[in-house]
């Protein structure tokens, strides 16, 4: 459903802010290991959500990402895919064409539209603290 961009972003995102809870800043190394992701990869994916304002990025000597507590009940995760993937998910044909739409459709679209539709209220309607309170609480994991 999501690119590999999106689903490493949403799970960093997801860490930082568990760990924000707790007052802890991360660094790169610590959120690459516990999501699972490439360093490198890693660092392209936080240099965007720190540059859409997403996380924050502390540099120097006790430095790493952080989220402000306050900040994450107004972090939607449609605010993430949207810094990572643009608006394509919410818009886009399921089959990737470029020229799906309601008087041309592909042969999935009006069955996609509803699949879509929803996703787009799921990622409308969940904010990052909760995400983050699951991971907290150990009722929610981000790695096996």
């Amino acid at each position: 459903m999501f690119s590999k961009t999106c689903e490493y972003g949403i799970r960093a995102t997801i860490f930082i802010a568990s760990e924000s809870y707790q007052n802890k800043r991360v660094g790169l190394k610590d959120i690459a290991k516990k999501i699972d992701s490439p360093e490198a990869f890693t660092a392209k994916i936080l240099q965007i959500l720190s540059k859409d304002k997403i996380i924050d990025s502390i540099k120097g000597v006790g430095g790493g990402f952080e989220i402000e507590k306050e900040k994450m009940k107004d972090i939607k995760l449609s605010h993430i895919v949207t810094a990572l993937e643009g608006d394509s998910i919410f818009t886009g044909c399921g089959l990737g064409l470029s020229h799906c739409s309601e008087t041309h459709p592909c042969p999935v679209h009006d069955k996609f539209k509803i699949i879509r539709n929803e996703l787009s209220f799921m990622l409308e309607n969940t904010n990052l603290e909760e995400l983050a309170l699951g991971i907290k609480s150990g009722d929610t994991f981000l790695r096996y």
